[in-house]
């Protein structure tokens, strides 16, 4: 007869490793080892189909909501989830007046521009929009600033090299 020992060892969780004998370790490994470093080329696509067909939609669409008749909006950005159900659309009015009332305007027709917009692009299902401010030009616009205050432009000048017109090119 065999002597029967303490039973199964226990499954190591991901990632840790368990000794079983003296010197021989158990590595466990999760299913996926790294995650994407960003959006797929297959997000970026559908991205970026949906920002032109909506750019064309709210440019020939006549609104009924006061907050959004007569105001031109620009779509810099649409982001997917990665299961393609959801698009968070980053939009800024033309002149940057009236933002906010711009915003909720636009995200109370989410449900019209969707049903516009899947009308000029092939997908079997279209995502769910949600709208925001985009505020990729403030931030341009800030570090601008920064960059054109005396303080930086004095160390620029410090640390780049004099340029000799006469270099031999």
């Amino acid at each position: 007869p065999v002597p029967k020992g303490p039973g199964p060892l226990p499954l190591p969780q991901a990632g840790e490793g368990r000794s079983i004998q003296r010197g021989v370790t158990l590595m466990v490994r999760s299913h996926y080892t790294s995650k994407p470093s960003g959006p797929s080329q297959r997000q970026l696509r559908v991205g970026e189909a949906l920002r032109h067909a909506l750019a064309w939609v709210l440019e020939r669409a006549d609104f009924r909501d006061p907050a959004l008749q007569g105001v031109a909006v620009t779509v810099t950005e649409i982001r997917m989830t990665p299961d393609l159900k959801h698009a968070t659309a980053y939009v800024m009015p033309l002149g940057g007046d009236n933002t906010a009332p711009a915003i909720e305007g636009l995200n109370r027709a989410a449900g019209y521009l969707r049903h516009e917009v899947a009308k000029e692009v092939p997908l079997k299902f279209l995502p769910d929009y949600r709208f925001e401010l985009d505020t990729s030009f403030d931030e341009g616009a800030r570090i601008d600033a920064l960059l054109n205050r005396p303080e930086v432009q004095r160390d620029l000048a410090s640390t780049t090299p004099a340029m000799d017109e006469d270099d031999g090119a």
